[in-house]
């Protein structure tokens, strides 16, 4: 699985991420320009110590991350889609594709992927949108159960909630 960034703008979202997709064996690729430094320490607290664990490949732009993933399927995320994320059989290799956190997906980029493949996720009525991170989360994770969680640890290890704020060397 591959989650794609266009321009986030909020590092510790991205930070967030980081982490999701070290912990759900997902490549992450963002695309320049970014709303903060790669270096930035809210960026690095957000991820705690999984940056070295996460694929991450910064694109300088759409054209290039397309072209890197040549192949395989695109799908796109808002608020606007009729087809919800849960009726789609996602598989090994598929791209899922966010916008920024203010404005989401250029409507160019969108015209990119077919119809069927632009998902939402349901909310309750009167709401605007979800946190970028819980939204990749929410997805990111059902794609994951879809394939059974191949990859993740045994049953038996522990450890959902084992940051200790202020110990780890991103807290400097």
């Amino acid at each position: 699985m591959h989650v794609v960034l266009v321009h986030p703008e909020i590092a510790p979202n991205t930070g967030n991420i980081i982490r999701l997709c070290a912990n759900v064996g997902a490549h992450l690729h963002v695309v320049e320009p970014l709303g903060f430094s790669l270096d930035d320490k809210l960026l690095r607290r957000g991820g705690l110590d999984y940056h070295e664990l996460t694929n991450l490949t910064v694109h300088t732009d759409v054209a290039s991350m397309m072209e890197s993933l040549e192949g395989s399927r695109f799908f796109t995320f808002g608020s606007a889609y009729r087809r919800r994320y849960d009726e789609v059989h996602f598989a090994d290799g598929d791209v899922l594709v966010f916008g920024a956190e203010r404005n989401g997906l250029d409507q160019s980029v969108v015209d990119l992927v077919p119809v069927d493949q632009r998902l939402t996720i349901p909310m309750r009525p009167n709401n605007r949108s979800l946190n970028l991170a819980n939204a990749v989360s929410v997805v990111a994770y059902e794609a994951w159960r879809q394939s059974d969680f191949a990859g993740s640890s045994p049953r038996t290890a522990t450890g959902l909630t084992s940051e200790t704020p202020g110990a780890a060397p991103f807290d400097s």
